[in-house]
């Protein structure tokens, strides 16, 4: 089958998550990178370009260049698909553009700066019928979608209780480091990340991870931020206690970036009247089923008791580890799948309408701390 031809914006030299994609792409060789406007400084751009074996042609000075580049071309030839890995901040003009003139997206998280520029692009992408995948990348791996086909099928019965957490401490060496470079990191600046850090940067992965599995939507949280350095504007670290439709329903999110030693501790656990179901991103082919009657089970990818959504969703036989890139590809296949026209299992990529419920999530978290730890609706 013939490869959609894949754009980037940002993702250069040296940078982690431009080339996670690229090798997402790849895996699930749905896609062809083909151009892109790859680094801030053209002539880092165009080295990029020449090292990935890209035309020099299609190596453009800005995005704006790169659309009107691309659509003088005729209609088989030009790029169909972009990928915007660049900071916060550039995602919602850069991913209103394209959309604007008929480009498919692939955005990184959170997908805007604020609610209003989120419902916008939802508004667009509704309009223009075309396909936004957003990376909430742990939705990709294989034993996330058994969880949220066996709590589907009510296996756990009424779910009583629902936890997750994030916990990283990458940032403990910055802001207690001899050689502090606080104000060198664009994650720490609001104007190009927004109103969070903690909670926008990880902790709306755990609440995308709890109404994904769970098919539930969180309607109130109440929160309690920490920002943990004195004069530091972001939060670091924070706990938000949840509540759902059911009021008889609680749960919690914890999160923090500078929990020492913890490197990528990502968890959720799914508290039900018959059983439970618990999963952690650092083992991610673990998924651990818990009832008070019998003994643990872990279920694996790749056995046939996994359900046809997990099944499709692993890339290797049994007992050989997948991971985040894998993970990623899953994202792109869905979305490849949805470009296509092809039918699609739902929750096969996240879309628009989950990175409008990840802004009111952040905004709503950083809302209920300013204004004194109150309960504050999505």
């Amino acid at each position: 089958m013939k490869k959609i031809k894949l754009g980037m914006i940002g993702g250069g030299i040296g940078a982690f998550i431009g080339d996670a994609h690229r090798r997402a792409s790849r895996i699930c060789n749905d896609f062809e990178l083909v151009g892109g406007v790859f680094d801030v400084d053209y002539e880092k751009s165009k080295e990029f370009a020449k090292k990935e074996g890209i035309a020099s042609e299609r190596c453009y000075i800005s995005v704006e260049a790169m659309v009107k580049g691309e659509l003088a071309r005729p209609e088989g030839e030009r790029i169909e698909a972009v990928s915007i890995v660049t900071p916060n901040y550039l995602h919602f003009p850069f991913a209103k553009l394209l959309l604007e003139n008929g480009f498919h997206v692939m955005c990184e998280k959170p997908m805007t700066m604020t609610v209003q520029e989120a419902e916008e692009l939802e508004r667009l992408v509704n309009t223009k019928k075309l396909t936004f995948a957003l990376t909430h990348t742990y939705t990709g791996y294989p034993m996330v979608r058994q969880m949220r086909e066996m709590i589907k099928s009510g296996i756990l019965g009424t779910i009583q209780r629902i936890d997750a957490q994030y916990y990283q401490g990458w940032v403990n060496s910055i802001i207690h480091g001899a050689d502090s470079r606080i104000t060198g990191v664009w994650r720490f600046d609001p104007a190009q990340s927004g109103v969070s850090s903690c909670m926008g940067d990880i902790g709306v992965h755990a609440f995308n991870l709890i109404e994904y599995t769970t098919g539930l939507e969180i309607k109130q949280v109440l929160s309690d931020l920490n920002n943990i350095k004195e004069g530091f504007q972001l939060d670091l670290d924070g706990t938000v206690l949840l509540r759902f439709e059911n009021p008889k329903l609680k749960g919690v999110i914890r999160s923090c970036q500078v929990a020492t030693g913890e490197e990528n501790n990502l968890t959720i656990a799914v508290y039900g009247s018959k059983a439970s179901l618990k999963w952690g991103q650092e083992n991610p082919n673990y998924l651990y089923l818990l009832s008070d009657t019998e003994p643990v089970k872990v279920l694996k990818p790749a056995h046939g008791y996994n359900s046809e959504f997990a099944e499709k969703s692993h890339t290797m036989p049994c007992g050989h580890p997948e991971g985040i890139y894998e993970a990623i590809a899953n994202i792109y296949k869905g979305m490849a799948k949805s470009i296509r026209g092809e039918a699609f299992i739902p929750g096969e990529f996240p879309t628009v309408h989950d990175g409008v419920r990840g802004m009111k999530f952040i905004h709503a978290v950083v809302k209920s701390y300013k204004e004194g730890n109150v309960w504050i609706s999505l």
